[in-house]
């Protein structure tokens, strides 16, 4: 996550506190101090949401990087998000909900702007309603019996469906959801037999198991549901507000200190994965390198976890659950095991066992090793996980760690080598210290402009490289794919622009090219003396812009690269792009450069004979094939609710990973995976702390990488 400079931070939390004063002064005629009841264990304080509300209506615009203003366009796109958080799988509203709900959706501008809230109150009522009724329906229907080899299926994707318009509607909608999920356990129940030495159940004794274990998972569902309140829902009211400015601006509600690295630090100890809340579902974000995910290798970014299990024990359906909720069954202590069914990006579903560990600091800095070309030539290869700095020791004026000096090492040390070419990797790099982009462009090219950074009132600021001295001038080859993200998407960009590498991946990275700040929205009110408060929360907010040196935006856009190649993930809707609200790309007026430090290169030659090697390169197609197959998949929503059927499909993706693993090393058999029920690193390669290079050794794009550069 990027975030300002100090000087533009002070600048808007100065801006923030002028205006804060005009509001509370306001809003004393607005609120008085009041409490309702959403239920009597957790009374609302509606004084400070109104609050919370007509703040965010004034601060919004004048601190937002866009132009958007609180109107009827903006009103819309919020109920859109709030509908989405309220039920986005359309499970328990019927379609008069929606109407009723639909006929606030045009005040809620002017209601915040007068210190009005309704919305949360009525959706908090119906939805809770709703929730009763179904957990009654759902008994019913459990109660009733199924029968499995009626021939039917039903729609996975919540974008395609209705919602129900009668009670009966939403029943049947249910007992297909509950008939797949029977069925998925009855075939997890058979798997884990197979494997069992111990004595067998009969299938009649499998299929009660199986029905007994989702009526229980189902009675703990509704129970979680019947703890969300109403301030929950206010909170996830003012989220959607933010949200509808763009998808990087939120409103924090109070947390604990646990809370806050959730959102902040990303840290999540345990699995060391960034998570969030998406429409219902708990997404993965990106993977902290160095942690337990990160060795294991089976979790990827967009994967939507489904359940989360300690062990062997029955796992915990998260759907609907509050990210807060999701983490504490996540996290656990060092050596322990969970196991996360997960649902692929194409609509394959796995479960993976990960043994929680810190994570291994090594892991995240710089790597780097010596590779041999196709003509025997050595080629340097360095790895940039993120771009980390240590600021504490920064501002204390010691000697910090940084990407920067650790790139530089790297790259010392492989010219030792006598090395005739570099591969620069910034796969699933997410970011980070935008300081350290710079300062690695700089290591490079010469001096020149790297970024160019601008705020909401236009005004622009290059950030460059000073240093004249370039620590590899020779060819050069950037890996991005579509994790790759803010920082990384600045160096890339800057190479890409002076001319000075061949930048190879996907068919863009991620277009992340926004910062944000934090704001404290508690500041100044102890010294008004107005009402005392409970804490309001934070609020982050996307103030600046980036662009590269040619004037391009890399938000929205990210970084297109100049040869791609066949991706596993070419069918995933990741990146900025896809994100409801995301700000557009555009353009501002370019910086003059020289070409200092480029590396003359034929581009349209080297695009050819990659494609050539491509077609002829048996990982490459692999993966080629596979990608179109998952993208195939992903489009086939409707989901047979026959045994046979479901099955198959479960044989597929098996077929699929095996047929992979013979080409990519972290998808190997021999690494320990077993299927549909779990994949876990052996341990005696646990402790290999040059298992990393043997992985790079067996990577069909760094093998296509080091044929790019002896065409170079």
């Amino acid at each position: 996550m990027d975030f300002s400079s100090q000087p533009i931070e002070i600048q808007m939390k100065n801006i923030f506190r002028a205006c804060l004063t005009s509001i509370l002064l306001v809003s004393v005629l607005l609120v008085t101090g009041s409490f309702a009841k959403s239920d009597a264990a957790h009374p609302i304080d509606v004084s400070r949401n109104k609050l919370i509300g007509y703040m965010l209506s004034k601060q919004l615009p004048v601190m937002h990087f866009s132009d958007k203003v609180m109107n009827d366009d903006l009103a819309f796109a919020a109920f859109d998000l709030y509908l989405k958080q309220l039920d986005y799988q359309k499970r328990f509203l019927l379609q008069s909900d929606v109407d009723k709900l639909s006929f606030f959706a045009p005040a809620i501008d002017n209601n915040l702007l007068k210190g009005k809230i309704v919305l949360p109150d009525v959706g908090y009522k119906i939805l809770t309603d709703r929730i009763g009724e179904v957990e009654k329906l759902t008994k019913d229907i459990l109660s009733a019996g199924f029968d499995y080899n009626r021939i039917e299926s039903y729609e996975t994707d919540p974008e395609k469906l209705k919602y129900a318009t009668t009670l009966a509607d939403l029943r049947e909608r249910w007992r297909k959801i509950m008939k797949g999920h029977i069925i998925s356990r009855y075939l997890d129940l058979v798997e884990e037999q197979e494997k069992n030495e111990e004595e067998k159940k009969s299938d009649k004794g499998l299929w009660t198991e199986a029905e007994e274990k989702v009526a229980k998972r189902n009675k703990n569902f509704f129970n979680r549901m019947h703890q969300e309140t109403g301030q929950d829902h206010y909170d996830r009211y003012f989220n959607a507000i933010t949200r509808a400015f763009d998808p990087h601006t939120n409103y924090m509600p109070p947390a604990n200190k646990e809370d806050f690295d959730i959102h902040m630090r990303g840290s999540l100890e345990g699995i060391g994965a960034l998570l969030r809340e998406e429409d219902g579902y708990i997404k993965v974000v990106s993977i902290i390198p160095g942690s337990a995910s990160a060795r294991q290798g089976l979790l990827q970014a967009e994967d939507i976890i489904l359940e989360v299990g300690q062990g062997a024990a029955e796992p915990v359906e998260i759907t609907d659950m509050r990210l807060r909720d999701a983490v504490r069954l996540i996290r656990g202590p060092k050596g322990s095991e969970v196991r996360l069914t997960v649902k692929k990006p194409d609509g394959v579903k796995v479960v993976i066992a990960i043994q929680r560990d810190v994570v291994q600091i090594e892991e995240t800095f710089v790597k780097s090793m010596l590779l041999e070309g196709p003509t025997g030539s050595k080629i340097g290869y360095v790895m940039i996980p993120s771009f980390y700095r240590d600021f504490e020791k920064t501002r204390n004026g010691s000697n910090a760690r940084n990407s920067t000096d650790d790139t530089r090492k790297a790259i010392e040390e492989l010219k030792k080598e006598d090395i005739s070419g570099l591969i620069l990797d910034l796969r699933n790099n997410g970011g980070g210290s935008l300081m350290d982009a710079v300062d690695t462009t700089g290591l490079f090219v010469k001096v020149g402009p790297v970024v160019q950074v601008k705020n909401s009132y236009g005004n622009k600021r290059v950030l460059s490289d000073d240093d004249s001295s370039i620590t590899w001038g020779g060819p050069l080859l950037v890996l991005v794919n579509q994790f790759s993200a803010s920082a990384s998407e600045i160096l890339a960009a800057a190479l890409q622009d002076y001319g000075r590498a061949v930048i190879v991946g996907g068919a863009h990275t991620h277009g992340k090219g926004t910062v944000q700040t934090l704001i404290d929205m508690n500041e100044n009110i102890p010294l008004l003396h107005l009402k005392k408060y409970d804490d309001l929360g934070a609020l982050k907010v996307t103030i600046q812009k980036f662009y590269r040196v040619n004037g391009g935006s890399t938000q929205y856009k990210g970084v297109e690269p100049d040869i791609v190649l066949p991706s596993l993930f070419q069918h995933l809707e990741s990146g900025e792009q896809y994100l409801d609200n995301s700000l557009p790309w555009d353009q501002v007026d370019p910086i003059p450069m020289g070409k200092n430090g480029s590396t003359p290169m034929n581009l349209d030659f080297l695009i050819k004979k990659s494609a050539d090697r491509v077609k002829l390169d048996d990982g490459l197609q692999v993966i080629a094939d596979e990608a179109k197959k998952a993208t195939e998949r992903s489009k086939k929503t409707t989901m047979s609710l026959q045994l046979s059927d479901m099955k198959a499909k479960r044989k597929e993706a098996q077929v699929a990973r095996d047929k992979i693993g013979a080409h990519y090393l972290k998808y190997r058999e021999e690494q320990g995976a077993d299927g549909e029920e779990g994949h876990k690193a052996r341990p005696d390669e646990e402790k290999d702390k040059d298992k990393w290079k043997e992985e790079v050794k067996e990577d069909p794009y760094i093998n296509e990488s080091l044929f790019i550069l002896s065409d170079m």
